[in-house]
């Protein structure tokens, strides 16, 4: 197995440039900063005071609070106030909250499918079968970033005592758990994941690996209900995590579907994108997806209209795209949540009663603030399931053309030499220390090598198969709920 190969050279420099190219010029930085965003300027005192029609108090709000004077300015809340815009700028950008996670992610990911394209372009070229697909190893580290990343934002959810954001995720975890429970049990003829015989796979494999390590009577004390039972709270977990996601989600697509009411193209794709997790989820449910291509009735006939290896390519282009859509749609969500300061003076303006000055600049500013824990929130989704399912195209050993349907994963484990490997030593004993160093080398990647070898023959594409299509349904299935629960409350609990 070429460990040190040409994947593994492609990775190491696009890790470089990644680091050396951040402070000079960064995807995620673009994305915020080049122009097409508008932020809500906050009102200074002067211009509420101006509105109101009362004269600037001399004193500024530290003088005021060093001569003991503890009363804020107020103003009337119907006066006539209107936000100035002003473009996002990189500055701007800089002192938001998460920004570094943000940039650090995003720019990952775009690396990572650069490197997950070469891989695939490389792996056409070149019969690398032997060979780590370094591609998909970046797509996996996504997929656990992503997670990590949505556990840091809704660890601060937790930690806040006001608001109920605590219940609102138990809420929803528990909701998870209960339909993973339901999911799990319905059989592979409705839900066609193939966690069966991905979880049969890897049991055997693994059992004769450990018979081949010398443990003759060990066995494996696991059973199937024990790795659902774990399998059903990673899922709560994860419905958890995307609780506050699809509820932000929710309410930034029906703010940019009425700020685009004079656009129906827009608005059109906006829907498309919102729904694009209800097409996710259809084309895992045997009967309506593969069964109706595969034997679509034709009279008293049935005609095959797609055949199964061609469902499969069909599935990932069809996910792909998708993803593409939604994140070709971020600037509308984004720009439709930095609305919402505009949205909230409007409706102060139809309140009786006085407000304080601070209050306002307050309301305002805080919007902006989380500019990049929304746009977090809406990408983080979105990378799991596009990251996911390249991980399943590559570690599943499917392709993106049709061609010949095999069955994965029937190879047994693969026997690991428990011998050191034989290096060739010198002649002289008063060698100098480059040699060894280079022998330990050959050590190292040798043990490398076998510790891959048995990965691959425990971990075989019928296991990745299954977990990754029930991992990209899940995260599919889990926004669905909340962001469909999220314009429920936005439509109709806000309005009462």
């Amino acid at each position: 197995m070429a460990l040190m190969g040409v994947q593994l050279v492609v990775s190491l420099l696009a890790a470089s440039i990644m680091q050396r190219m951040a402070p000079h010029f960064s995807f995620a930085r673009w994305l915020l900063c080049n122009g097409s965003l508008f932020r809500f300027k906050h009102p200074s005192e002067g211009e509420l005071c101006a509105l109101a029609g009362k004269q600037m108090p001399k004193q500024t709000r530290r003088d005021r609070k060093q001569n003991g004077e503890s009363k804020p300015l107020t103003v009337p809340k119907d006066i006539d106030l209107h936000l100035e815009m002003a473009p996002v700028k990189m500055m701007d950008a800089l002192v938001l909250r998460f920004f570094l996670e943000y940039q650090w992610l995003v720019d990952f990911a775009v690396y990572a499918v650069g490197v997950f394209l070469f891989t695939e372009g490389y792996y056409c070229v070149v019969d690398a079968s032997k060979e780590v697909n370094i591609g998909a190893l970046w797509c996996v580290l996504i997929v656990f970033f992503g997670l990590k990343t949505l556990h840091t934002l809704t660890s601060h959810y937790f930690r806040s005592e006001e608001g109920g954001e605590r219940s609102v995720c138990l809420a929803f975890g528990f909701l998870s758990l209960l339909v993973a429970m339901l999911v799990l049990v319905v059989r592979e003829e409705y839900l066609e994941f193939g966690l069966e015989p991905g979880f049969s796979s890897l049991f055997d494999n693994l059992e004769i690996f450990v018979r081949q390590q010398g443990y003759a009577e060990w066995s494996i004390p696991v059973t199937k209900l024990s790795v659902k039972l774990f399998l059903a709270a990673v899922c709560a977990y994860i419905g958890a995590l995307l609780a506050f996601p699809g509820l932000r989600l929710a309410q930034t697509h029906l703010d940019a579907v009425q700020m685009n009411s004079e656009r129906p193209l827009i608005q059109i794709l906006l829907h498309m994108g919102f729904l694009s997790p209800v097409v996710v989820l259809v084309l895992w449910v045997k009967p309506i997806a593969r069964d109706f291509l595969a034997n679509a009735p034709m009279g008293k006939t049935s005609v095959t209209l797609v055949s199964s290896a061609a469902f499969d390519s069909m599935r990932l282009w069809i996910i792909v795209a998708l993803c593409a859509l939604r994140l070709g749609l971020t600037r509308y969500h984004l720009q439709a949540y930095l609305h919402l300061a505009k949205k909230w003076v409007e409706q102060m303006k139809k309140e009786a009663g006085r407000i304080a000055a601070i209050d306002i600049q307050r309301k305002v500013t805080r919007v902006f603030c989380y500019l990049t824990v929304v746009t977090l929130q809406y990408l983080v989704p979105v990378l799991l399931i596009l990251f996911s399912t390249l991980s399943l195209k590559a570690l599943g050993d499917f392709s993106w053309g049709v061609g010949t349907e095999e069955t994965p994963g029937v190879t047994p484990a693969v026997v690991m030499s428990t011998a050191a490997p034989v290096l060739s030593a010198g002649p002289d004993e008063d060698e100098d220390g480059m040699e060894d160093m280079e022998e330990d080398i050959q050590a190292t990647a040798a043990r490398l090598s076998e510790t891959f070898t048995a990965l691959r023959s425990v971990l075989t594409p019928l296991f990745f198969r299954g977990f990754l299509s029930f991992l990209t349904w899940w995260v599919a299935a889990c926004q669905l709920i909340s962001s469909l629960f999220g314009i429920y409350f936005h439509q109709y609990l806000m309005q009462n």
